[in-house]
This record gives structure tokens, C-alpha cells and sequence, in this order.
């Protein structure tokens, strides 16, 4: 394999998980807005992409793996290349989480309608936000604004715990709303995965632009 054939593969390989990034953001998009508008018909369109999904995760690994073997890339293109295995896994967990969300969304117009007082759109929002931000510090090989994402992070995580905080007063106070402040808090604590997701996508532009290891919040070098 030529260098210029083996770049050409490495050029297609990024084309393709970024194909499996738009479905993974279309997925969570899908069941953040089945949350928002109680619309149980997008819970569908979540599950019906999963297998997808699913195809596109072997046949990224698969592509990602041939070429290791095949060319024994070294320095930026073996971390490049590394990195995208990583990521194609993150990705394919953000769409289970996807599923989960969907699950507990169907769960919860099934049951009667409760007020909670949490804010799910809100976190939401942000979890999102990382993932999109984080795929786009993957896109431009831009490892300060991958490192912008691990600060949002923290954030994330204090709005679940309030979440947690609040639904388990709810559990403890208002028995009759127990099943539906257990199904948010099992959303919330989706969302929180799709912020860890989407944390460690950034951490693996990180590695692969500069070769640190940032996992556990050990400070990147430049």
C-alpha cells in the first residue's frame, strides 16, 4: 500500500465515523425530543436505528483493524487510528443510550402524568452540546476546544446530582409519583453516560493530536 493510498484510507475512515457520529446525534436528538413533546412515535425511529448503528460500529473496527494490520502505521496515524476505535465504541454507546432514554420515555406515557421539579431539557441540552462539541474538536483536529469539553463535564454531573436530589425527595414524599421520578432519574442518569461519552471522545482527540493522556483529568501538555 502506498503512503498516498494508505492517507486516502485513513481520509475514508474519518468520512465513515463521521457517519456513525451523525447517527449516534440523531438517535439522542430523536429521544431527547420524545422527552420534550411526549411524541412515544420517535421512540420508534430510535430503535429502528439501532441495528444501524450497530453495523456501522463492526464495520468501522473492522476497516480501523486492516489497516493496522496492513500498514503498521506509527506516531499521529497509529493514534489517529486508535483514537477512531475508541470513539466508534463511545459513539455506539451513545446510541444505547439513546435506546434507554426511549425506553423510559414509553414508560412514562404509559403512566399517568406527573410534575416534576427537574429540569431534564436543560441537561439535556448540555450532554448534547458536549457530544457535538467534542465531535467537532474530532473533525478539525482541535485539541483546545476538545479540552473546552472536559470542563463541561463537571457541570453535567452537579445537574444530575441535583436530579437525584430532588427525585429522591420525590420518591420519599409523594409515593404515588414513585414510578415516574424513577423513570427521570433513569433518564438523567442517561444523559450523565452521554456526558462521560462525549468526554472521552475528547480525550481522544487529545491523544491523538498530541499524544497525552488526559483520562482522569491528568493535565494535557502541549
Amino acid at each position: 500500500m502506498t503512503r498516498i493510498r494508505f492517507h486516502q484510507n485513513l481520509d475514508e475512515l474519518k468520512e465513515k465515523l463521521l457517519v456513525m457520529a451523525g447517527m449516534a446525534e440523531q438517535a439522542i436528538q430523536r429521544a431527547i425530543e420524545a422527552y420534550r413533546t411526549a411524541d412515544v412515535s420517535l421512540c420508534d425511529l430510535v430503535a429502528q436505528s439501532e441495528p444501524a448503528i450497530n453495523r456501522m460500529e463492526r464495520e468501522i473496527d473492522q476497516r480501523a483493524l486492516d489497516l493496522l494490520a496492513m500498514e503498521q502505521p506509527m506516531a499521529i496515524d497509529l493514534r489517529f487510528i486508535l483514537a477512531v476505535i475508541k470513539i466508534n465504541a463511545d459513539l455506539e454507546r451513545v446510541g444505547d443510550q439513546a435506546v434507554n432514554i426511549s425506553e423510559r420515555v414509553r414508560d412514562l406515557q404509559a403512566g399517568a402524568p406527573v410534575e416534576l421539579p427537574v429540569d431534564i431539557p436543560r441537561l439535556a441540552d448540555m450532554a448534547a452540546k458536549m457530544v457535538r462539541n467534542a465531535l467537532q474538536a474530532f473533525i478539525d483536529g482541535d485539541p483546545a476546544a476538545a479540552e473546552r469539553v472536559l470542563t463541561m463535564d463537571d457541570e453535567v454531573d452537579e445537574m444530575n446530582r441535583s436530579v437525584y436530589r430532588t427525585l429522591t425527595r420525590c420518591l420519599e414524599d409523594r409515593p404515588e409519583a414513585a414510578q415516574q421520578a424513577l423513570n427521570v432519574l433513569l433518564i438523567a442518569r442517561n444523559l450523565e453516560r452521554v456526558g462521560d461519552h462525549a468526554t472521552n471522545i475528547a480525550e481522544d482527540v487529545i491523544f491523538w493530536v498530541r499524544g497525552a493522556d488526559v483520562r482522569h483529568h491528568v493535565a494535557a501538555q502541549n
